[in-house]
């Protein structure tokens, strides 16, 4: 949640007392895009600013009692799919209380995002799901049917739940209760008893909950939920001034001959030239998809099982249809549906449709955790822990941030040395699709994990990178402003690099007059190289130069030094240090150090 640029819609902010007013503005201010306030203070009441907001607003912020806030809210209760969230803040703006629509309404995360704006306010959630660490089902970006409340309090009771997969899916972490069905397709349609032959009830005919991830049309009991992944894309043509139900009807009709749930379509997809077609839009309108375009020449170069020569002379491409859906589905689609002609009665077919089905991915996230402190990790890799549901890292690492996985999450830890194994193993985990969270420390792609894992990983995988406050970035904090100019990262160890391409770094940053910043500055083993790269930068900065040693930055026994390039010890640096030198501008104010934005400090300035 980024409470910055607030959430998403509209939030209407309604307050009845001049405390409540103050912290109304403060949100207003925080989010003046997404925010409408609902002013008492011209002979309205409070109730009738309640109704306008409850109609008006995707969400609503209360500054009032939750006594008073649900007696308002009651009378304009309608669907839970299509209420407002609301929150309630309380007088005091000690606690922001998710009292309506947690999960479809967007309240919980409303309630993080107003604590985040208030000073001292506390997000109050009270979702059984959330509250028990658990991934509503609801909460997952996706279409969900079927015994969405049955199959969640089984879960939350620790009842068994299966879960059965026809479509590889990144699900974030179930706890150990809900257990996967192994097998084909074939072997877990039969898991959930004939579900998803369409009987009715069938899906609980075997006994038990069962939680199905398929893009099939299937019926499911009152003892399964089914899960709609994104898989679906559907390709279409259409002559001139075809009608729009015609098209659409076409598009229902070979999805439901193939069995195939139209909630898995995520786009209609055409030829450029059909972009502003009325029929093709109004088909991808009713279907509530997105419609995607592709240039002739790009569709042309699609193998198709069916090319005719009827569009090649009409658009410029043998095919439309199948080629605009297997190209929306990327490498690897396979055509579920091969291109069909509608049958209007009395004369020519005027559209045409296909199906295909993309190929299953996992996701890899690579997170940066920071240097260590809770508060420097930021939301954005709290998420991506929380989404995925196998973790892979260094012990010591996993260990910081085991208390933020959900129940069920797999741990796959290593000890050090063992960096290249980690990204091999993180890279398998997500291509056998799964949701996974690679991390390391400071920035994932700073001396970390994100390079050997981008080396394994392929197109067949999603891969997102989450950034993190590196080490140098903690450092400066602490020494002041050390890197207000043109700064430059050396690490020492001579592990992965030979020391003569460092030491070329090391000079080639020393003539360039580049404040420099040592990681993995000196171990047991290395105690040379420091003083080494020392004595480069000494040949062109005089004694005096300031110079910052931080140890263990953001994290417990941690140690700021800030001495000069003459008088520094090296044998006061750990692995755990981090060695940042000045440039020739840079000076000791106060203890601290800063380097200028410019070099207008001169010598006796």
């Amino acid at each position: 949640m980024n409470a910055p640029n607030g959430p998403t819609g509209v939030t209407g902010l309604v307050s009845a007392t001049a405390a409540g007013r103050r912290a109304r503005d403060r949100l207003a201010a925080a989010w003046p895009r997404s925010t409408r306030v609902y002013d008492t203070g011209d002979g309205g009441t409070v109730r009738e600013a309640v109704a306008r907001a409850f109609a008006e607003c995707d969400q609503l912020v209360c500054f009032l009692a939750t006594g008073a806030t649900v007696r308002l809210v009651a009378p304009l209760l309608g669907e839970k799919a299509s209420d407002p969230g609301v929150v309630c803040v309380d007088e005091a703006q000690q606690y922001a209380v998710a009292l309506l629509g947690g999960h479809a309404g967007g309240a919980n995360e409303l309630a993080h995002a107003v604590a985040e704006v208030l000073p001292g306010c506390r997000p109050v959630v009270t979702t059984a799901t959330d509250a028990a660490g658990v991934p509503g089902l609801d909460t997952l970006g996706l279409p969900v049917e079927g015994a969405v409340a049955a199959v969640s309090r089984a879960i939350l009771d620790g009842e068994p739940v299966r879960l059965v997969r026809h479509s590889v899916l990144p699900l974030p972490a179930l706890p150990h209760n809900v257990t996967e069905t192994t097998g084909n397709a074939a072997q877990s349609d039969g898991a959930v008893g004939g579900a998803v032959d369409g009987g009715a009830g069938g899906a609980d005919a075997g006994g038990g909950y069962a939680l199905l991830v398929t893009d099939r049309a299937v019926a499911p009991g009152d003892r399964t939920a089914v899960l709609r992944p994104p898989t679906l894309v559907v390709g279409v043509g259409a002559s001139r001034g075809a009608p729009a139900d015609e098209v659409a009807g076409l598009v229902g009709q070979a999805l439901s001959d193939a069995g195939l749930s139209p909630l898995c379509v995520t786009e209609l997809a055409t030829v450029e030239a059909k972009a502003g077609e009325p029929g093709i839009v109004e088909a991808a309108r009713r279907l509530g998809v997105p419609l995607r375009t592709y240039s002739a020449d790009d569709l042309a170069a699609v193998p198709v099982p069916h090319p005719s020569d009827a569009p090649l002379a009409a658009v410029g491409t043998p095919s439309v249809a199948e080629a605009a859906a297997l190209l929306a589905c990327g490498e690897g689609a396979e055509l579920v549906v091969p291109k069909r002609k509608s049958a209007p009665e009395g004369r020519a077919a005027m559209a045409t449709c296909a199906v295909a089905r993309r190929r299953p991915r996992g996701r890899l996230a690579v997170v940066g955790l920071g240097p260590g402190a809770r508060d420097l990790l930021t939301p954005r890799a709290r998420d991506e822990l929380r989404r995925a549901s196998v973790v892979v890292g260094l012990d010591q690492y996993v260990d910081q941030i085991r208390d933020l996985l959900r129940p069920g999450t797999r741990v796959l830890e290593s000890g050090l040395g063992a960096e290249e194994e980690r990204a091999r193993t993180a890279v398998a985990e997500a291509r056998s699709g799964r949701a996974v969270a690679l991390i390391g420390s400071g920035d994932a792609g700073v001396y970390a994990m994100a390079s050997p894992a981008l080396a394994e990983a392929s197109s067949d995988i999603d891969v997102v990178g989450v950034p993190g406050v590196t080490a140098a970035l903690a450092a400066a904090a602490l020494l002041g402003a050390p890197l207000g100019h043109d700064h430059v990262s050396i690490s020492l160890s001579d592990l992965h690099t030979p020391w003569e391409v460092i030491e070329r770094r090391v000079r080639a940053a020393a003539e360039s007059d580049l404040v420099v910043t040592f990681y993995n500055p000196r171990s047991r083993g290395r105690d040379w190289q420091l003083p080494k790269a020392l004595a480069l930068l000494a040949q062109h900065r005089a004694p005096r130069t300031p110079v910052g040693v931080v140890r263990n930055a953001s994290r417990p026994g941690e140690r700021v030094t800030v001495t000069t390039l003459g008088g520094l010890d090296p044998e006061t640096v750990d692995m755990m240090t981090v060695v940042t030198v000045g440039n020739t501008a840079t000076r000791t104010v106060a203890g601290r150090m800063v380097t200028p934005r410019g070099y207008r400090w001169q010598e006796g300035s």
